[in-house]
Protein backbone atom coordinates (compact mmCIF):
# COMPACT_ATOMS: atom_id res chain seq x y z
CA UNK A 1 0.00 0.00 0.00
CA UNK A 2 3.17 2.37 1.38
CA UNK A 3 4.65 1.68 -2.55
CA UNK A 4 1.08 2.56 -4.39
CA UNK A 5 0.94 6.04 -2.48
CA UNK A 6 4.43 6.78 -2.45
CA UNK A 7 4.09 6.41 -6.64
CA UNK A 8 1.18 8.69 -6.58
CA UNK A 9 3.06 10.77 -4.88
CA UNK A 10 6.45 11.01 -7.09
CA UNK A 11 3.44 10.93 -10.30
CA UNK A 12 1.99 14.20 -8.78
CA UNK A 13 5.34 15.50 -7.99
CA UNK A 14 5.85 15.23 -12.00
CA UNK A 15 2.63 16.73 -13.06
CA UNK A 16 3.42 19.41 -10.64
CA UNK A 17 7.01 20.25 -11.90
CA UNK A 18 5.86 20.15 -15.52
CA UNK A 19 3.03 22.69 -15.44
CA UNK A 20 4.86 24.72 -12.78
CA UNK A 21 2.26 24.68 -9.89
CA UNK A 22 2.82 23.76 -6.22
CA UNK A 23 4.63 20.58 -5.94
CA UNK A 24 3.13 17.78 -3.66
CA UNK A 25 5.45 15.82 -1.46
CA UNK A 26 4.87 13.31 1.63
CA UNK A 27 6.98 11.76 3.40
CA UNK A 28 6.38 8.98 6.25
CA UNK A 29 6.76 9.54 10.43
CA UNK A 30 6.74 6.16 12.84
CA UNK A 31 6.36 6.09 16.59
CA UNK A 32 5.95 3.61 18.90
CA UNK A 33 4.83 3.30 22.49
CA UNK A 34 5.45 1.35 25.63
CA UNK A 35 2.57 -0.89 24.73
CA UNK A 36 3.66 -2.06 21.95
CA UNK A 37 1.33 0.07 19.68
CA UNK A 38 2.62 1.86 16.92
CA UNK A 39 1.90 5.05 14.43
CA UNK A 40 2.44 5.50 11.30
CA UNK A 41 1.78 8.81 9.95
CA UNK A 42 1.86 10.26 6.35
CA UNK A 43 2.19 13.80 6.08
CA UNK A 44 1.64 15.01 2.44
CA UNK A 45 2.52 19.10 1.98
CA UNK A 46 2.31 21.24 -0.42
CA UNK A 47 5.41 23.51 -1.24
CA UNK A 48 4.92 26.91 -1.59
CA UNK A 49 8.02 28.01 -3.22
CA UNK A 50 6.47 26.19 -6.78
CA UNK A 51 3.88 28.29 -7.28
CA UNK A 52 2.40 29.02 -10.77
CA UNK A 53 3.14 32.76 -12.05
CA UNK A 54 0.62 35.28 -12.08
CA UNK A 55 1.36 36.81 -15.58
CA UNK A 56 1.07 40.73 -15.97
CA UNK A 57 0.11 41.06 -19.72
CA UNK A 58 -1.62 44.63 -20.28
CA UNK A 59 -3.75 44.48 -23.32
CA UNK A 60 -3.98 47.96 -25.98
CA UNK A 61 -6.90 48.84 -27.54
CA UNK A 62 -4.12 50.24 -30.20
CA UNK A 63 -3.40 46.82 -30.93
CA UNK A 64 -7.18 46.04 -33.05
CA UNK A 65 -5.89 49.59 -35.34
CA UNK A 66 -3.99 47.41 -37.96
CA UNK A 67 -6.24 44.37 -38.33
CA UNK A 68 -9.29 46.59 -38.19
CA UNK A 69 -7.45 48.49 -41.46
CA UNK A 70 -6.37 45.46 -43.01
CA UNK A 71 -10.36 43.71 -42.85
CA UNK A 72 -11.91 47.19 -43.54
CA UNK A 73 -9.95 47.73 -47.06
CA UNK A 74 -10.51 43.73 -47.71
CA UNK A 75 -14.29 44.40 -47.19
CA UNK A 76 -13.99 47.88 -49.36
CA UNK A 77 -12.33 45.92 -51.87
CA UNK A 78 -15.04 43.30 -51.94
CA UNK A 79 -17.61 44.91 -51.64
CA UNK A 80 -18.30 47.85 -53.62
CA UNK A 81 -19.17 47.32 -57.50
CA UNK A 82 -16.05 48.58 -60.16
CA UNK A 83 -13.68 47.88 -57.26
CA UNK A 84 -12.52 44.68 -59.06
CA UNK A 85 -9.84 46.56 -60.52
CA UNK A 86 -8.58 47.22 -57.18
CA UNK A 87 -7.60 43.28 -57.41
CA UNK A 88 -4.87 44.27 -59.66
CA UNK A 89 -3.07 41.51 -61.41
CA UNK A 90 -4.53 40.42 -64.49
CA UNK A 91 -5.66 36.67 -64.82
CA UNK A 92 -4.87 34.05 -66.84
CA UNK A 93 -6.74 31.18 -67.58
CA UNK A 94 -4.10 29.04 -66.41
CA UNK A 95 -0.42 28.97 -64.07
CA UNK A 96 1.80 26.58 -63.02
CA UNK A 97 0.93 26.21 -59.63
CA UNK A 98 3.07 27.11 -56.72
CA UNK A 99 2.28 24.84 -53.69
CA UNK A 100 4.72 26.41 -50.76
CA UNK A 101 1.71 27.83 -49.61
CA UNK A 102 0.10 24.73 -48.50
CA UNK A 103 2.64 24.34 -46.25
CA UNK A 104 3.16 27.46 -44.67
CA UNK A 105 -0.29 27.90 -44.10
CA UNK A 106 0.05 25.11 -41.08
CA UNK A 107 3.45 25.47 -40.23
CA UNK A 108 3.29 28.68 -39.69
CA UNK A 109 1.35 27.97 -36.38
CA UNK A 110 5.05 26.60 -35.18
CA UNK A 111 7.32 29.44 -36.11
CA UNK A 112 7.13 30.66 -32.91
CA UNK A 113 8.14 27.74 -31.24
CA UNK A 114 11.41 27.56 -33.87
CA UNK A 115 12.39 31.22 -32.90
CA UNK A 116 12.15 30.23 -29.26
CA UNK A 117 15.58 28.27 -30.10
CA UNK A 118 17.24 31.33 -31.45
CA UNK A 119 16.10 33.92 -29.58
CA UNK A 120 14.79 34.86 -25.76
CA UNK A 121 10.80 34.64 -25.44
CA UNK A 122 8.68 36.92 -23.95
CA UNK A 123 6.20 34.01 -21.81
CA UNK A 124 6.90 30.17 -21.84
CA UNK A 125 6.21 27.89 -24.41
CA UNK A 126 3.60 26.37 -22.71
CA UNK A 127 1.65 29.93 -23.03
CA UNK A 128 2.31 29.62 -26.78
CA UNK A 129 0.97 26.37 -26.62
CA UNK A 130 -2.12 27.92 -25.68
CA UNK A 131 -2.25 31.39 -27.47
CA UNK A 132 -1.39 29.79 -30.87
CA UNK A 133 -4.47 26.88 -30.39
CA UNK A 134 -6.66 29.24 -28.74
CA UNK A 135 -6.06 31.68 -31.93
CA UNK A 136 -6.39 29.14 -34.48
CA UNK A 137 -10.06 28.25 -33.04
CA UNK A 138 -10.71 31.90 -33.33
CA UNK A 139 -9.28 32.44 -36.55
CA UNK A 140 -10.55 29.41 -38.17
CA UNK A 141 -14.34 30.58 -36.42
CA UNK A 142 -13.86 34.05 -38.02
CA UNK A 143 -12.74 33.26 -41.22
CA UNK A 144 -15.16 30.47 -41.98
CA UNK A 145 -18.00 32.18 -40.64
CA UNK A 146 -17.59 35.16 -43.13
CA UNK A 147 -16.63 32.93 -46.28
CA UNK A 148 -20.00 31.35 -45.56
CA UNK A 149 -21.30 34.57 -45.11
CA UNK A 150 -20.09 36.32 -47.98
CA UNK A 151 -19.35 33.60 -50.65
CA UNK A 152 -16.94 35.19 -53.15
CA UNK A 153 -16.18 33.74 -56.38
CA UNK A 154 -12.59 33.00 -56.93
CA UNK A 155 -10.06 34.30 -59.41
CA UNK A 156 -10.34 31.08 -60.82
CA UNK A 157 -14.24 30.56 -60.64
CA UNK A 158 -14.27 28.75 -56.66
CA UNK A 159 -16.16 29.57 -54.43
CA UNK A 160 -15.82 31.39 -50.79
CA UNK A 161 -12.96 33.07 -52.20
CA UNK A 162 -13.42 36.09 -48.91
CA UNK A 163 -11.00 35.85 -46.97
CA UNK A 164 -8.05 34.11 -47.96
CA UNK A 165 -7.54 31.38 -45.47
CA UNK A 166 -4.22 30.39 -45.86
CA UNK A 167 -2.78 33.72 -45.05
CA UNK A 168 -4.99 34.20 -41.76
CA UNK A 169 -2.96 31.20 -40.76
CA UNK A 170 0.28 32.36 -41.44
CA UNK A 171 -0.30 36.14 -40.41
CA UNK A 172 -1.71 34.31 -37.01
CA UNK A 173 1.98 32.74 -36.44
CA UNK A 174 3.48 35.82 -37.48
CA UNK A 175 1.42 38.27 -35.59
CA UNK A 176 2.31 35.61 -32.46
CA UNK A 177 6.05 35.57 -33.19
CA UNK A 178 6.16 39.58 -33.24
CA UNK A 179 4.44 39.96 -30.16
CA UNK A 180 6.45 37.19 -28.31
CA UNK A 181 10.22 38.81 -29.75
CA UNK A 182 9.06 42.74 -30.55
CA UNK A 183 11.28 43.40 -27.53
CA UNK A 184 13.93 40.91 -27.31
CA UNK A 185 14.89 40.56 -31.00
CA UNK A 186 13.46 42.33 -33.85
CA UNK A 187 14.61 40.21 -36.51
CA UNK A 188 12.65 37.42 -35.23
CA UNK A 189 9.38 39.12 -34.75
CA UNK A 190 9.52 40.79 -37.85
CA UNK A 191 10.81 37.54 -39.64
CA UNK A 192 6.94 35.99 -40.03
CA UNK A 193 5.59 38.88 -41.99
CA UNK A 194 7.91 38.53 -44.53
CA UNK A 195 6.60 34.60 -45.37
CA UNK A 196 3.03 35.92 -44.93
CA UNK A 197 4.03 38.13 -47.71
CA UNK A 198 5.64 34.82 -49.64
CA UNK A 199 1.88 33.01 -49.15
CA UNK A 200 -0.33 35.86 -49.68
CA UNK A 201 1.62 36.54 -53.22
CA UNK A 202 1.46 32.96 -54.04
CA UNK A 203 -2.29 32.73 -53.34
CA UNK A 204 -2.47 35.73 -55.65
CA UNK A 205 -0.35 34.23 -58.21
CA UNK A 206 -1.80 30.92 -58.17
CA UNK A 207 -4.94 32.50 -59.22
CA UNK A 208 -6.48 31.53 -55.67
CA UNK A 209 -7.49 35.09 -54.79
CA UNK A 210 -8.09 38.32 -54.96
CA UNK A 211 -6.15 41.21 -53.29
CA UNK A 212 -9.07 42.25 -51.01
CA UNK A 213 -8.77 38.34 -50.23
CA UNK A 214 -5.49 38.37 -48.81
CA UNK A 215 -5.46 41.79 -47.21
CA UNK A 216 -8.53 40.75 -44.99
CA UNK A 217 -6.83 37.49 -44.46
CA UNK A 218 -3.81 39.06 -43.22
CA UNK A 219 -6.18 41.35 -40.99
CA UNK A 220 -8.38 38.35 -39.76
CA UNK A 221 -4.83 36.86 -38.42
CA UNK A 222 -3.56 39.27 -36.73
CA UNK A 223 -6.95 40.16 -34.91
CA UNK A 224 -7.04 36.45 -33.50
CA UNK A 225 -3.76 36.40 -32.39
CA UNK A 226 -4.92 39.66 -30.55
CA UNK A 227 -8.06 37.90 -29.13
CA UNK A 228 -6.14 34.85 -27.97
CA UNK A 229 -3.62 37.44 -25.90
CA UNK A 230 -7.04 39.49 -24.59
CA UNK A 231 -8.61 36.29 -23.64
CA UNK A 232 -5.99 33.77 -22.52
CA UNK A 233 -3.84 35.85 -20.00
CA UNK A 234 -7.13 36.81 -17.66
CA UNK A 235 -8.45 33.01 -17.66
CA UNK A 236 -4.55 31.91 -16.95
CA UNK A 237 -4.11 34.31 -13.67
CA UNK A 238 -7.40 33.22 -12.24
CA UNK A 239 -6.19 29.67 -12.67
CA UNK A 240 -2.73 30.41 -11.10
CA UNK A 241 -3.78 32.74 -8.10
CA UNK A 242 -6.65 29.96 -7.43
CA UNK A 243 -3.84 27.51 -7.50
CA UNK A 244 -1.48 29.66 -5.32
CA UNK A 245 -4.10 29.90 -2.48
CA UNK A 246 -3.43 26.39 -1.72
CA UNK A 247 -0.18 26.27 -1.19
CA UNK A 248 1.48 26.01 2.70
CA UNK A 249 -1.52 23.46 2.96
CA UNK A 250 -0.85 19.83 4.55
CA UNK A 251 -2.92 16.86 5.17
CA UNK A 252 -1.67 14.19 7.81
CA UNK A 253 -2.99 10.20 7.72
CA UNK A 254 -1.93 8.68 10.25
CA UNK A 255 -3.04 4.73 10.92
CA UNK A 256 -2.81 3.56 14.06
CA UNK A 257 -1.65 -0.10 15.28
CA UNK A 258 -2.63 -1.10 18.62
CA UNK A 259 -2.49 -4.61 19.95
CA UNK A 260 -5.93 -6.08 19.74
CA UNK A 261 -7.07 -3.47 16.90
CA UNK A 262 -5.93 0.15 15.50
CA UNK A 263 -7.48 3.10 13.74
CA UNK A 264 -6.83 5.66 11.19
CA UNK A 265 -6.78 9.51 11.81
CA UNK A 266 -7.05 11.91 9.18
CA UNK A 267 -6.38 15.75 9.58
CA UNK A 268 -6.27 18.20 6.59
CA UNK A 269 -4.63 21.91 7.72
CA UNK A 270 -6.72 24.87 6.01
Amino acid sequence: MRRVINFVLLFSCILAGNAQIPQISGYWEQSGGQDDSCHQSLVVQVDSSRRMPVVDYAFSPKSLILPASLITVGVVGTAIDGMNDFHLFSRKDSVRQIKVDNYLEWGMLGWVFLCDLMGEEEHSWADQLCLVGLGEMINAGLVHGVKTIVNETRPDGGSRSFPSGHTSNVFLGAHIAYKEFKGRNPWLAYSGYAIGLLVGSSRLYNNRHWVADVVAGAGFGILSAELSYLIYFPVRNVIAKAINLRSGKEMVVSPSIVPGGGGIYFVYKF
